[in-house]
C-alpha cells in the first residue's frame, strides 16, 4: 500500500491510497474526535497511478468534504484511515506544540512500552504503535516518505532491515534496552498466557508461528528448576528463536530466520551504537529525560510500568541456569555495555 496527503484545507482534505491489490477501489474511513463517523470509497482517477503500473484503474485519489463527512470542517480532530488494513493516513491535531521530523522509539521487549508512546502521542502531527504488525511495503512508506514531517513510530522491527531509511538528519531513532534475564522471564510467561489460545483450533491462528510453542509452554512449571531444564532441553524451534538473544538477533539480522552467530552479535553492537538514543531499562528516567530533553518537550517525564514479582522471580531461577546463561550470552554483553555506559552519567 502506498498512500500520500496532497492538502487539508479544513473543509476539503484531498488524499492518495493506492492498495496492494492493484483491482480494489480504494476505501477510507473517516474518524471526528475519536468518533468514527464515514467510510468512503475513492472516487478521482489518477492516469500517473496507472500508467506507472501501480493500479489497474488508478481510481485511488479521495476528496473528503463535509458532504461525504458531516461536520468535518469544524472538527479539531480528523484520522484517516485505510479500511482495509487500519493504517492511519492522514491526522489533523491541534497545531500548537507539534514537533518537527520524525521519531523511532524501538521496541525491544515482547511486551511493548507504552507510557512514553501515550506521552508523545500528540506531540506529533502522526503517530503509529506497533510498526511491527505492519507490512514490509507500508514500514518503507512511513520510514521514507517526505511528506510525513511530523511522525512518531514505535514498535519491534528487524532494525539492520530498514536502517538505511534512518540516515537523515530529521529522523531520531531509540532504543531502550532490557536486563535480558527479566526479558527472557517475561517472554517465558508470555508464552504460558497464550496456552489456551495454542489450544484453541478457532484462535491458534493469532499467535501465528509461535502457537507450537505457547502450546508447549502450558506442560511445564516454571516455579519448578527441573521442569525448567526440561523446557529448555525439550523446546520446540521457534521456542528456541524467541528465547535465543533476541536483542543481538534483532539488530544483528535482517530476517527473523537468519541464522545467528557470533559475527551478528558485532553487527548488532555495531548498529546499536549508531541508534541516536540508547537506554537500559533500569535508568527509565535517563533514557525518557534525555529523549523529551532533545525534543524540546518541558512535561513530567512517565514512571516505567513496574515489572512484576513473578516475571523478577523468574529471572532469578534463569541466572541460576547455565542453559540460559549460553543462551543470552551475546545479549548480556550488550546489555551490560548500555548499562555501564548510562551508569557513569546517571544514578538511579
Amino acid at each position: 500500500m502506498r498512500f500520500y496527503v496532497d492538502h487539508d484545507r479544513g473543509d476539503e482534505i484531498r488524499c492518495w491510497v493506492v492498495p496492494d491489490n492493484p483491482l480494489a477501489i480504494s476505501r477510507v474511513f473517516v474518524a471526528l474526535e475519536g468518533r468514527r463517523v464515514a467510510e468512503v470509497p475513492a472516487t478521482i482517477t489518477d492516469d500517473g497511478i496507472r500508467a506507472n503500473g501501480w493500479h489497474s484503474t488508478g481510481q485511488c485519489v479521495f476528496r473528503l468534504t463535509p458532504e461525504e463527512v458531516p461536520g468535518l470542517a469544524e472538527a479539531r480532530r480528523v484520522e484517516v484511515y485505510d479500511t482495509d488494513t487500519n493504517v492511519l493516513i492522514y491526522r489533523r491535531i491541534r497545531q500548537d506544540g507539534i514537533r518537527p521530523g520524525k521519531v523511532l522509539l524501538i521496541d525491544t521487549s515482547i511486551v511493548p512500552e507504552t507510557r512514553i508512546p501515550s506521552a508523545l502521542f500528540d506531540r506529533f502531527q502522526q503517530s503509529y504503535i506497533g510498526i511491527g504488525r505492519l507490512s514490509d511495503e507500508v514500514l518503507r512508506v512511513l520510514f521514507e516518505s517526505p511528506w510525513l514531517a511530523s511522525s512518531f513510530l514505535s514498535g519491534a522491527i528487524v532494525v539492520p532491515r530498514y536502517e538505511g531509511f534512518f540516515a537523515s538528519d530529521d529522523f531520531l531513532t531509540t532504543a531502550l534496552v532490557h536486563d535480558p534475564y527479566t526479558e527472557m522471564a517475561t517472554r517465558l510467561l508470555w508464552l504460558k498466557a497464550r496456552t489456551a489460545v495454542a489450544a484453541d483450533p478457532d484462535q491458534a491462528w493469532r499467535l501465528g508461528r509461535l502457537a507450537e510453542a505457547a502450546d508447549f509452554a502450558g506442560d511445564y512449571d516454571y516455579d519448578d528448576v527441573k521442569s525448567l531444564k526440561r523446557f529448555f532441553r525439550m523446546m520446540p524451534e521457534q521456542a528456541y528463536r524467541l528465547l535465543y538473544n533476541p536483542l543481538a538477533r534483532q539488530f544483528g539480522t535482517k530476517l527473523p530466520d537468519d541464522r545467528l552467530t557470533p559475527g551478528n552479535s558485532i553487527v548488532a553492537i555495531e548498529i546499536l551504537a549508531r541508534v541516536g538514543i540508547v537506554g537500559h531499562r533500569e535508568f527509565y528516567e535517563a533514557f525518557a529525560t534525555t529523549l523529551f530533553d532533545r525534543l524540546g518537550i518541558e512535561a513530567v517525564v512517565p514512571e516505567p510500568e513496574p515489572i512484576s514479582e513473578t516475571v523478577l522471580a523468574l529471572a532469578a531461577r534463569l541466572r541460576g541456569l547455565r542453559v540460559a546463561q549460553d543462551m543470552l550470552v551475546f545479549d548480556v554483553a550488550m546489555a551490560d555495555a548500555v548499562r555501564d555506559a548510562v551508569a557513569k552519567g546517571w544514578t538511579v
